[in-house]
């Protein structure tokens, strides 16, 4: 966390005390962006301050909160929480978006709540059943504007086979929310076969890739900048459910972690589930699929394309044993179609993860520090 320090020169020949230390504390976007200023966030400052209520609770560091309810299995680092009821266990998310611009090339911030949502409650093995959504809308807001993100959230969740089935809006003054923010939850049904976790990672796993990074991010930038390439990138927005679903028919309690490489992309989901499970991860670099004009366009910025989010892919953590079977079940929907095998798990150096290059060198593939791109979902 940034720590604004402020101190008073002492003038030893004047013999005089040294005014009382003064400490201020400020949130940066870097707070928001995935990376390790977000997992101190939550560590240092949420978690603390709600004491007993996250002692089943899940944290995700990239600003989310759930509680676990009787799930034992439960990570401190998963997307979406499980609430043993009983007769079912029921899965439930809540994010929120504030995305800049609220509309870019293949989505806008109603199409990426609906599916940014779906994911969360889809990477715990749930089967959503229902979204609610809540708009904070800035006074003077286009409605034509309004109408146009309202009708891509029901398009996408009417695609989905979600239905928002609540929602609340309220209004705030000029300058206070930047035209439009959404929060939405979801809830769903865990799936009998699905047992996942972000601790449950084990030597000798294999580490599946649903198919190419760094679209969503590279559209976003080049949208927020007017760089250009709009025309050959676009956001990977989609919803995961389905793949999920189909990969658990396929090996069940095979499949370990399942985690959308969103904010702080597929660098930052991957250390995380390699510090929640002790275990090193180690990725062939060249496996990963990055578009060549994403690739081009992250050369030219100076990106590193691990670093950069996603919203339409998954990463999983699979029984080797049952690695085949998972791929083939992945490449058989759309959304998985490219699905590629990126790596596995190792014993050694247990909370890293590295990266074999092009050259047969050996590289760390860490968390960013502070943001890359803030505002990105």
């Amino acid at each position: 966390m940034n720590v604004e320090t402020a101190t008073e020169t002492v003038d030893p020949a004047q013999g005089s005390c040294p005014a009382p230390l003064t400490e201020t504390e400020r949130v940066l976007l870097g707070h928001g962006s995935g990376g390790q200023l977000s997992a101190s966030l939550i560590r240092d400052v949420i978690v603390p301050a709600l004491g007993d209520a996250t002692k089943l609770a899940g944290t995700d560091p990239r600003g989310e909160v759930h509680g676990s309810g009787g799930a034992t299995e439960t990570s401190p680092l998963e997307d979406a929480a499980v609430l043993g009821l009983g007769v079912v266990d029921v899965v439930v998310s809540t994010d929120s978006f504030v995305v800049s611009p609220l509309f870019f090339s293949g989505g806008d911030i109603g199409k990426l709540a609906v599916h940014g949502t779906i994911n969360d409650v889809a990477m715990m093995g749930g089967d959503p059943l229902g979204l609610s959504l809540a708009f904070i809308i800035e006074e003077g807001f286009p409605l034509e504007d309004l109408r146009r993100i309202t009708a891509s959230v029901g398009e996408a969740a009417r695609e989905a086979g979600v239905p928002v089935v609540t929602g609340d809006s309220k209004v705030v003054d000029r300058g206070s929310a930047d035209g439009l923010f959404i929060t939405t939850t979801g809830i769903g049904r865990r799936l009998p076969a699905a047992r996942l976790s972000a601790a449950l990672a084990r030597p000798g796993d294999a580490v599946l890739l649903s198919g190419p990074i760094a679209q969503h991010g590279v559209t976003i930038l080049s949208a927020r900048e007017g760089l250009g390439f709009d025309g050959d990138v676009a956001s990977d927005t989609r919803p995961l459910h389905r793949l999920a679903a189909a990969m658990l028919d396929a090996a069940g309690g095979s499949v370990h972690v399942m985690r959308d490489p969103t904010r702080g992309g597929l660098a930052s989901a991957l250390n995380e589930i390699a510090q929640a499970s002790e275990v090193g991860v180690v990725i062939d670099e060249p496996a990963v699929p990055v578009p060549t004009p994403v690739a081009a366009a992250c050369e030219m910025l100076g990106l590193d394309p691990l670093h950069v989010a996603n919203e339409g892919c998954l990463v999983a953590f699979v029984d080797p044993g049952d690695a085949d079977a998972v791929l083939a079940a992945m490449r058989s929907d759309p959304a998985g179609r490219q699905a590629v095998r990126i790596g596995e798990v190792v014993a050694d150096h247990p909370g890293r993860v590295t990266a074999r290059t092009l050259i047969g060198a050996e590289r760390i593939v860490d968390m960013l520090i502070g943001e890359q791109l803030p505002r990105i979902c």
